[in-house]
């Protein structure tokens, strides 16, 4: 039997999963979980990318310890953020992310060079000020770097000693043509950044390498470092339960909502929509909207509902009538000093009733995403002049039952909820195609349809 190893690194929390096929059906084992986040040292926030490599090795020994050699493994993250290596491939500083305030005014820097319209006709990437585009432009370390890796990447570097970049993680740099699929060199000489640094890209199912020796000692055996889409989104994607158009919302710390193109869609009429064209399996691109998502959730809880679970607020909330609406994708609710607050504070500006309770608070932030739901779809029907039936919401948040019901009604759509862990379900399969074990994509969809719990809301 064929064993998968995928590490899932999420922005709060990572795992290790182990997959396999049993019957035609894919039977998911998690074996290690840790926790994630972003630090505070010096005024900015970084990741502490020595600690999730421990995490990595740690989770990958388990396998040791249940006597199971996967024939592969392989890593996803979040996007945009990067590590500079020098001439010998150490790391030359700290791992900034991306909530960090650094990148402030630095869409202004960048526009001197490119306008914003033209930089979106070049990429179909939406403006976000941690973009690693604008990151670079405030870094003071890049005349001594030598090569540049997106997280999964780099640790695949560590990993196997091979460095590369896949290209559903690469897309989000805003640095890739939508046509070449590659590296705009052109751009990047544009802006200043040294083109040496930018390896080369490759796509999800490529056969990184195997472990080095030195982490073969250490976990216990060797296996193949296979790039699966390490972008967790593009993971995610893959892992939607069906072969047909529809909408996604893959839903997590973020509420990513869009559908898949088999062209880019970089008109102006996009750009002033702020969609973006992310890369996707199979280039496929993930024509999508970026929404706070459940971070505003996780941070109201985390800030005066810890003692309660998700499903006690969510029926504090059901119990309140309040009407108010803030709007979920605006930067006030990236990196709030106290989200509660901004909540409040918003639906003072705006002349809405202003929340007080937990319920409330909740039901504010629940009726606000699914009200950004009902909008996004209308924006995206009419920009690909589609009419879509349903909306799969996969990851965390499909487990949230309450916002899959408001989310139905408000968009008048049937909801289909599941799979939960779809970023690491998405990572096995895009392994298993690699292995040859699942056809396609088309097969492993199906598959995933199989195997998981699928929940139906209907709209109305």
């Amino acid at each position: 039997m064929n064993y998968y190893l995928a590490i899932d690194i999420g922005a709060s929390s990572g795992r290790h999963i182990l997959g396999h096929l049993e019957n035609n059906k894919m039977i998911l084992e998690e074996i290690y979980r840790f926790s994630n986040g972003m630090k505070k040292k010096d005024r900015h926030l970084i990741w502490d990318v020595d600690a999730l490599f421990e995490h990595i090795l740690l989770g990958m020994k388990k396998c040791k310890e249940r006597n199971i050699v996967p024939v592969s493994m392989g890593i996803d993250t979040w996007a945009v953020d990067y590590v500079l290596l020098d001439d010998v491939g150490n790391r030359i500083q700290d791992v900034y992310g991306y909530r960090d305030s650094r990148t402030k005014g630095m869409d202004k820097e960048i526009y001197k060079t490119i306008c914003e319209e033209d930089l979106y006709l070049r990429t179909g990437i939406q403006k976000q000020i941690f973009n690693t585009i604008y990151q670079l432009k405030i870094e003071d370390k890049l005349d001594e770097a030598n090569c540049m890796l997106m997280i999964p990447d780099y640790f695949n570097y560590l990993l196997s000693g091979q460095k590369i970049t896949e290209y559903t993680n690469a897309s989000t740099t805003q640095l890739i043509s939508p046509i070449t699929k590659d590296w705009d060199y052109e751009l990047i000489e544009l802006l200043g950044y040294p083109k040496h640094i930018f390896t080369k890209i490759k796509n999800p199912g490529y056969v990184v390498g195997n472990l080095r020796q030195e982490i073969q000692k250490i976990v216990g055996f060797d296996t193949r470092v296979v790039l699966p889409a390490t972008h967790d989104t593009a993971s995610a994607v893959l892992a939607i339960p069906s072969n047909e158009d529809s909408l996604y919302i893959s839903s997590g710390t973020w509420s990513l909502m869009g559908c898949e193109l088999k062209e880019a869609n970089c008109s102006l009429e996009s750009k002033e929509r702020n969609f973006t064209n992310e890369g996707g399996i199979d280039y496929r691109f993930r024509y999508l909207k970026n929404i706070m998502g459940m971070w505003m959730i996780d941070s109201m809880k985390n800030e005066i509902a810890n003692e309660y679970s998700f499903n006690d607020i969510c029926e504090m909330a059901k119990k309140e009538t309040i009407t108010s609406i803030v709007d979920a994708q605006d930067y006030r609710f990236l990196a709030p000093v106290s989200m509660v607050e901004e909540v409040k504070n918003a639906c003072f500006e705006s002349g809405q009733e202003v929340p007080q309770t937990i319920g409330q608070i909740t039901k504010v932030i629940y009726q606000s995403l699914a009200e950004c739901y009902k909008n996004v779809t209308k924006e995206i029907e009419r920009l690909t002049g589609k009419r879509y039936s349903c909306i799969h919401v996969v990851g965390g948040g499909s487990q949230a039952m309450y916002l899959n019901n408001l989310t139905a009604k408000a968009c008048k759509k049937i909801v289909y909820a599941g799979p939960v862990e779809a970023t690491s379900i998405g990572n096995i399969a895009a392994q298993m195609i690699s292995n040859h074990e699942l056809i396609d994509l088309y097969e492993a969809r199906k598959c995933i349809f199989d195997s998981f719990k699928i929940v139906k809301v209907e709209g109305e």
